[in-house]
């Protein structure tokens, strides 16, 4: 067995350091590695594998480590996959989050920032395009997404607008499935989905029921605790589905709308930072966790947020998948796993459309005035959308091409960030 933990370490702090481009590029290194060159999975059961990540929250290239070290080392070759998969993307990230602290603000960094934030937008745009080409597959899973996006945007909460969907959209799917030739399931589907959200919006004032108590604390503190952070962060990994993506619309309703723990601006300045880094995108919490704690005592405590906020978005990836590994055959035999599964993509395609619209009219519209349109902004996302979609290039050079052409029209007296 310890041989097999040495095995286990070696392969995931390999692909931790050298994974970027996102879960895709992750899931085909894993396959590559454990199938192809060493064996230890069938592709059949691979493939098992992945379904299973897709029917659970949390990110699904760290939860595929996990499962992988599971079959290989038990319940220790889990926890080794699992941390040493998230470890290289965790402590760069936190190096940077500290540089950010320090430096950040400087007026020399800023015209770089200021090209990164339409650069992620159009990284953010291409991966909700290319996920939504495959998740809306049909006009009710359509409707789902564009309810689940419209409560969003008019203010119900990720949470309740998501699960809402994602129950009720799994009720009609299944009758809709049953009943093939009955037209009328489309619009009973949508409004089974607006019905559910306007339930999460009604019970709660707007808040959402999961977020009403952290909402309450943060406006009566007017900052974060440690506790309050963890289980901020703690209940999105326990809900995140869909990709790393989502997250973002998860920061944007929760951390910046309700707690205002996070400015916009950092929003998108995390989300930046986290392409830079190998590894799952769920690392960003690792530098929110950071910022928000470092602003209150300093860096000493912006590490301990670091590690408060890491530890609860990945713990519920580790439970979920002791739990669900062992029933992995069964799962995809079952018609209403794949209901939901279809309803639960389609809610998160809605919220992460919900959120390229808000980034957008922030960094497009900075000062809300339709008639002054940020133009630098909007070629460098245009060019960006373009280069993701034709070529296919690494997140990472994205990001730097942002940065570069955010710094060249700080040149030439354009900046591309006011």
């Amino acid at each position: 067995m310890p041989s097999a933990l040495g095995e286990i370490a070696r392969l995931f702090l390999k692909l931790g350091t050298i994974g970027f481009g996102g879960p895709a590029t992750h899931l085909a290194l894993m396959e590559d590695e454990v199938v192809q060159r060493r064996g230890w999975l069938t592709r059949q059961h691979f493939i098992d594998l992945i379904g299973a990540t897709n029917l659970i929250p949390g990110p699904n290239s760290t939860e595929m480590a996990i499962h992988i070290g599971f079959v290989r080392g038990g319940v220790a070759g889990l926890l080794v996959a699992g941390v040493c998969f998230i470890a290289p993307a965790v402590l760069i990230t936190t190096g940077l989050a500290w540089l950010y602290v320090e430096y950040g603000q400087l007026p020399q960094i800023m015209p770089m920032i200021a090209g990164i934030k339409p650069a992620v937008l159009a990284i953010i745009f291409t991966a909700c395009w290319r996920l939504g080409r495959k998740a809306i597959n049909g006009p009710i899973v359509a409707l789902i997404a564009l309810t689940v996006g419209s409560a969003s945007i008019f203010g119900v909460a990720e949470i309740p607008a998501l699960l809402g969907g994602a129950f009720l959209g799994t009720v009609c799917l299944l009758v809709s499935r049953r009943r093939p030739s009955n037209r009328n399931q489309t619009p009973v589907a949508g409004a089974a989905v607006l019905l559910g959200a306007g339930l999460g919006k009604s019970a709660t004032g707007g808040s959402g029921w999961l977020s009403a108590p952290l909402a309450t604390a943060g406006a009566l503190t007017g900052a974060a605790t440690l506790t309050e952070l963890g289980l901020f962060f703690l209940k999105i990994g326990a809900v995140l589905y869909g990709t790393g993506y989502v997250l973002v619309a998860y920061l944007q309703g929760g951390l910046v709308d309700r707690l205002g723990w996070l400015t916009q601006d950092q929003l998108l300045d995390a989300v930046a930072i986290g392409q830079f880094t190998p590894g799952p995108i769920l690392s960003t919490a690792t530098f929110i966790g950071y910022v928000v704690m470092a602003e209150q005592g300093g860096h000493a405590a912006g590490l301990t947020g670091a590690v408060t906020a890491t530890a609860g978005v990945f713990l519920p990836s580790f439970v979920l998948v002791i739990v669900t590994n062992p029933i992995v055959p069964r799962l995809r035999r079952f018609r209403g796993t794949a209901s939901f599964l279809d309803a639960v993509n389609a809610a998160s395609m809605g919220l992460m459309a919900a959120v390229i619209i808000e980034l957008a009219m922030a960094i497009f519209f900075p000062t809300g005035d339709w008639n002054a349109a940020n133009f630098p902004s909007l070629l460098i996302a245009l060019t960006a959308t373009v280069v993701a979609q034709r070529w296919k290039p690494s997140a990472v050079w994205i990001v730097i091409g942002g940065a570069v052409a955010g710094l060249a029209f700080w040149l030439v007296g354009w900046p591309a960030g006011v």
